[in-house]
């Protein structure tokens, strides 16, 4: 942001109110980090910045999340499209930032791991309403979730709460008179078919999370070892590799294989 930068509308006098810093409330943001570890260990502001620069971005895909079920709801394929295109960036960006964590050595994490309490990353009441809102509703999720009883977050409750993503596009489709399979069968690719490609490479840019956090985990831990706050670590992740958000869309892109063969 530059200093001709103002809010669009504003008035020269609230321009002159706010800077660079006051909104983005930098002094709190930059106070946030309070590393545990006695002396502190330079590695774990990395650590710390890392999970909360992430949790940044899952209110934003939250919020994405959001816009994307208004317009599946509208019928506005051409706008949902935009908003699936939106979330797969987000999506590479969470991705991304994993790798300031591959310079973490083992030995250096051993050093404040101990630090860290009850403390997961299953823990992350986003996280878990991101899986909901995309439409993750397989036995061992639904398993999890309800070991928190009446203490589910309200974020996690209100994902669950309403229909998937897939039903919503399946929705979508009966709208327009058009049946999954009519999608790849076509002479040309439609807003429809873009749209259920979109979600299709958001189901795989979040499987592409969960693998190289995985990856990342047995890199620092080890892919025997237990993860913190008590959880399974590595071989927790690895079975959630291969959850799907969208199982129809693949089973009719697998038949659609599988007759053109």
């Amino acid at each position: 942001m530059t200093s001709t930068d103002s809010p669009r509308g504003g008035s020269p006098a609230a321009d002159d109110a706010i800077s660079y810093p006051t909104y983005l409330a930098l002094d709190a943001l930059l106070a946030l980090q309070h590393p545990r570890s006695s002396p502190v260990h330079p590695d774990e502001l990395l650590f710390i910045v890392v999970h909360q620069a992430s949790e940044l971005w899952f209110k934003v895909i939250l919020q994405e999340l959001d816009v994307l079920v208004g317009t599946l709801e509208r019928g506005e394929t051409m706008f949902a499209v935009l908003a699936v295109r939106r979330l797969n960036v987000l999506m590479r960006i969470v991705s991304g930032q994993l790798s300031a964590l591959d310079t973490l050595p083992p030995q250096h994490f051993a050093q404040f791991r101990g630090y860290l309490g009850t403390s997961s990353g299953s823990q992350s009441a986003q996280f878990r309403a991101i899986e909901a809102a995309s439409g993750l509703r397989d036995a061992h999720f639904m398993k999890v979730l309800e070991e928190h009883g009446e203490a589910l977050p309200p974020l996690v409750r209100r994902a669950l709460d309403r229909p998937t993503l897939q039903a919503l596009f399946e929705r979508l489709l009966e709208r327009e008179g058009v049946t999954l399979e009519e999608l790849y069968t076509g002479p040309a690719p439609t807003p429809l078919f873009l749209l259920a490609e979109g979600l299709l490479e958001y189901e795989q840019q979040f499987a592409l999370w969960r693998f190289l956090h995985v990856q990342l985990v047995e890199r620092i831990i080890g892919p025997g070892t237990g993860g913190t706050g008590g959880t399974l670590g590595a071989r927790y992740l690895q079975r959630t590799v291969s959850q799907k958000f969208f199982p129809r869309l693949w089973e009719v892109r697998a038949k659609f294989f599988g007759a053109a063969g």
